[in-house]
């Protein structure tokens, strides 16, 4: 019985989170820079980062404190540059 309501609650936060990104899709995002203020209560999505040791675009949607979402774009490194 437990797997099943596992399995069930799963299933609606994966809708849940799908609903969330397709409202924050419908807004236009922003383009972030070091003036921005950022207003973030709950991170619901970080794009993933390229194996590449480079500046590449990254996109992140969060929930600000007053519940509305938004879709912040951002230059970000990539996750293939070796450490020391």
């Amino acid at each position: 019985m437990k797997p099943l309501l596992i399995l069930a609650l799963v299933g609606m936060s994966s809708f849940a989170l799908a609903d969330e990104v397709k409202t924050a899709q419908a807004q236009p995002p922003v383009q972030y820079d070091y003036s921005t203020n950022l207003d973030i209560k709950r991170v619901i999505h970080l794009s993933t980062l390229p194996n590449v040791c480079e500046v590449v675009p990254a996109t992140m949607i969060y929930e600000d404190h007053q519940g509305q979402v938004h879709t912040l774009q951002y230059r970000a490194m990539g996750e293939g540059c070796q450490q020391g």
